[in-house]
């Protein structure tokens, strides 16, 4: 990356304290495992950060870092003024002041000469949006994409960086990454962390390599560059956590293969299959097994020694 766009980048980081973060429509594993590894990088440094996403997450999404936090748009932050409006006429109002009671904050409008010419149904509550000043569009080819998580008017004086790997990528916002060289935007993504020396722990680590893997195709797609090779190893360096679903299949097995044989029920053979108690097999008749009454004396397999006639 540019020196110089990296030190406006981290500018502009620096002065913002609200961030947003967008993911367009449908994201697959790729796009939102690089948004929320943001997400999560720029929580670590103590910005208010907000992620928004038009639709809602799929089942593939559930095991990323962070999906619980993702909003469909930005209005209604914690940031934003609430207005209170009602029509005025010059000279109606003597003052305006407030008074704290209960935990309540009443407004008292003190009503001049001529009355007020309003009533309670006038009155107008109007709360902003609390746009962030800076807002990173991740894996979004098209502000379109958006839909009305994207609010051109409200966000109109946020500086927006595209980070994207798409070659169709339109290239909007104030600064556009477009890395047409990378296999996957979760690639371009980790890069970009490493670049502003923010830390990557295990969680965001375990989320980038979810969206390598699945962008590549778990390193099988042909494109896949020699600097995903790379990363990956960083990342398993750093923690990550790469569990696919044959692993899962394996470890029940494991778990089965290594159950003590103490909880699996034994077969009896208490039973005869005609209903009758069984009684253990005796071979006394052919010599074997334990003596019994009508076993032969024990010299009866003994070698036996016969004399001839010497009358011959």
């Amino acid at each position: 990356m540019d020196s110089i766009i990296l030190e406006k980048i981290k500018a502009l980081i620096s002065k913002n304290e609200n961030v947003g973060i967008a993911v367009g429509k449908n994201p697959g594993v790729d796009e939102m495992a690089a948004a929320l590894s943001l997400y999560l990088s720029l929580s670590g440094i103590n910005k208010k950060v907000t992620i928004i996403c038009p639709t809602e997450p799929i089942v593939e999404l559930s095991s990323l870092v962070g999906i619980d936090k993702v909003r469909k748009s930005f209005e209604g932050g914690a940031t934003g003024d609430l207005t209170v409006s009602f029509p005025y006429k010059e000279g109606e109002i003597e003052k305006i002041s407030y008074t704290l009671e209960e935990g309540k904050l009443n407004i008292l409008v003190k009503a001049g000469e001529n009355g007020l010419n309003f009533n309670e149904k006038d009155v107008e509550y109007k709360r902003s949006a609390g746009a962030p000043g800076l807002v990173f569009v991740v894996g979004t080819p098209r502000l379109s994409d958006l839909g009305t998580a994207f609010d051109m008017e409200t966000l109109k004086d946020s500086k927006v960086i595209n980070i994207d790997y798409r070659p169709d990528n339109q290239g909007f916002g104030d600064i556009p990454l477009i890395g047409k060289n990378s296999s996957s935007v979760s690639e371009l993504t980790t890069s970009f962390i490493s670049s502003l020396d923010l830390n990557i722990d295990v969680d965001i680590a375990s989320n980038l390599l979810a969206g390598i893997t699945s962008a590549t195709d778990n390193f099988q797609n042909p494109k896949t560059s020699p600097l995903s090779f790379e990363m990956v190893a960083n990342l398993l360096k750093k923690g990550a956590v790469r569990k696919t679903k044959k692993a899962e299949k394996e470890e029940i097995e494991t778990d089965d293969f290594f159950t003590p044989k103490s909880q699996t029920k034994a077969p009896s053979f208490s039973k005869s299959p005609f209903g009758t108690e069984e009684k253990k097999p005796s071979f006394a008749k052919e010599g074997f097994g334990e003596p019994t009454e009508d076993n032969p004396p024990d010299d009866w397999l003994a070698p036996k020694i016969y004399k001839g006639s010497t009358n011959i």
